[in-house]
């Protein structure tokens, strides 16, 4: 299996408009973030977690013409925003884009994008199933069986998505214990870490690496990062050793 890390950034991306700082104004590609977002693929199976305003540039940066599945993590506009852009696939494919995630959330698509769900949709529009999760209730995709974590993001519920042998959290507040037992010793987790500040609906750094600790994964990647997080360069050395930035068009093979 291999992950292909799309956007590292949070709903702003990096740089931010109008901001000069130093993160904002860096030359190192590390420092460049779109919108959070990975793609998972094994030999057969190509899926990609969330679809934001960063989508299409995201599968032009990667060469990626193959898509099987959207999985969504939760509704927030940094994260569904580009499912417009799946129709090359579905003219690609002449099939609808099976759409993963909670009931909650595809209601939510259904009111955005009323016109790709219309009963008579213009010709042209996005094809798009959308398919209801329940947490923790595995299910597959091709080759690749996946479960659906329940996490929080501030008081909203979220999905994290488990596979074999790869956990992806993002926009963390909190883990359930259930969640946690279920990750703990995974050998690769992608978890969210905004900035080092307290925030009301995400964790910072420091709440990151609590919960790394309690995991135990063998490898980590921090994603979902603010510009207030810091140069890449110079943070990244201040982290543990199996603790790293993920930046964007980071491959990970498992």
């Amino acid at each position: 299996m291999k992950i292909n890390v799309l956007g590292t950034g949070t709903s702003q991306g990096i740089p931010v408009i109008g901001c000069h700082c130093a993160v904002c104004r860096s030359n190192d590609p590390k420092d460049k973030r779109l919108r959070t977002s990975v793609l998972v693929r094994s030999d057969t199976t190509t899926i990609v977690i969330d679809v934001g305003p960063d989508f299409r540039q995201q599968m032009l940066r990667e060469q990626i013409e193959q898509v099987d599945a959207l999985l969504l993590t939760h509704e927030h506009n940094d994260h569904v925003s580009g499912l417009d852009d799946v129709r090359p696939y579905n003219f690609m494919t002449r099939r609808d884009m099976p759409v993963f995630g909670l009931e909650r959330v595809l209601d939510e698509l259904k009111v955005r994008f009323r016109y790709i769900f219309d009963d008579n949709p213009y010709p042209g529009a996005p094809r798009i199933k959308a398919i209801p999760l329940e947490p923790y209730l595995p299910f597959h995709v091709g080759d690749l069986q996946i479960v659906p974590l329940t996490i929080h993001h501030g008081s909203l519920d979220i999905f994290g998505y488990l596979f074999p042998h790869f956990v992806y959290l993002t926009d963390v507040k909190a883990i359930p214990d259930r969640s946690l037992e279920l990750i703990k010793g995974i050998d690769v987790l992608i978890i969210s870490a905004l900035h080092h500040k307290p925030h009301h609906s995400h964790i910072n750094l420091e709440e990151a690496l609590h919960y790394i600790e309690r995991i135990q994964p063998k490898s980590c990647y921090l994603t979902h990062m603010s510009h207030e997080m810091g140069l890449h360069a110079s943070i990244q050395s201040t982290l543990p050793s199996q603790v790293s930035f993920a930046y964007d068009g980071l491959e990970i093979n498992i």
